[in-house]
């Protein structure tokens, strides 16, 4: 039996691994290889790596993790979970069957692509969620914004730190008048109209093109899309979750405990501000928390 099996090996799953093998505790990743962030060219904002493709720091924390001989990386799915903490069993897509003292979910989240011609072609490369992650490389270029709600507000105040030039695309979104006045006093260009398709060269944009027939050049365009949880094991152990402005995410204590005993969960799973940082901080957190509930 695993003290611990982790299932989903990326950031927050190999931080969280890494700290339960240096514990000398048995632990199992279990991994599909579907990042949220492999359509990412770089990651950008961690410290030591910055500017490096995600894909090349996972297999180096892979590659790391081999000096630790209670650590198992597995690449399999895990299809269900039954038991409860101290006796839990992750039946796996390539047929086996594993038991576990402590559970760690870091399956994270799948971006769900709007039906535009063209998003998704240009996701991750010049359609982008995060200024933290992407705002340095493209400062003082002319920025959109796919307006999604409310919420966007927000995003409007927090992009001036990097652009002057915004423009706002309303989508068929209704915005509030006195947010509409919010945005011209902050000299946003307010532009309606549904957008049918995003023109692109190889994923980086030229146009954004709308039904009005008007055609919007751009150097890059932010959105949050809606995303899901990876799996749907959350709901099969009808954990508790919280509604987000772009999905839902799980419920964790200060320990990143869920609401089932035993069973811990880190990175965008449980964090709807997804960052490489924060995931690989709650992960360890998730882990060292899961090994002193062990303790005897």
């Amino acid at each position: 039996m695993d003290d611990v099996i982790i299932i989903g090996g990326s950031f927050a799953g190999l931080a969280g691994a890494l700290q339960l093998g240096r514990a000398r505790r048995q632990v199992t990743v279990l991994d599909t290889g579907l990042p949220r962030n492999r359509f990412a060219g770089h990651s950008h904002g961690l410290l030591g790596h910055d500017h490096k493709p995600p894909q090349d720091i996972l297999a180096a924390a892979r590659e790391q993790l081999a000096r630790y001989p209670t650590v198992k990386l597995v690449n399999a799915r895990a299809d269900a979970i039954t038991g409860a903490a101290d006796d839990f069993t992750v039946s796996t897509s390539d047929g086996q069957s594993l038991k576990a003292r402590r559970l760690l979910l870091s399956y994270g989240v799948s971006d769900q692509m709007p039906a535009i011609p063209g998003f998704a072609e240009c996701w991750g490369k010049s359609i982008v969620p995060c200024p933290y992650c992407d705002g340095f490389e493209v400062a003082g270029q002319h920025w959109g914004l796919l307006w999604s709600g409310p919420h966007s507000q927000h995003a409007v105040s927090l992009y001036h730190d990097w652009t002057d030039r915004l423009t706002v695309f309303a989508d068929g979104q209704d915005i509030a008048p006195d947010i509409r006045a919010d945005l011209i006093a902050r000299n946003v260009d307010i532009v309606d109209g549904k957008l049918v398709e995003i023109a692109h060269q190889g994923g980086r944009l030229a146009t954004l093109n709308l039904d009005t027939g008007r055609n919007v050049a751009l150097d890059v365009l932010f959105a949050h899309p809606r995303n899901r949880p990876s799996s749907g094991l959350h709901e099969a152990l009808r954990l508790a979750t919280l509604d987000t402005p772009v999905g839902i995410a799980l419920k964790v204590d200060d320990r990143r405990e869920t609401s089932v005993p035993g069973i811990y969960a880190a990175g965008d799973l449980a964090n709807p501000m997804a960052s490489v940082t924060l995931a690989s901080s709650h992960g360890a957190m998730a882990a060292i928390f899961a090994q002193q509930s062990m303790l005897a």
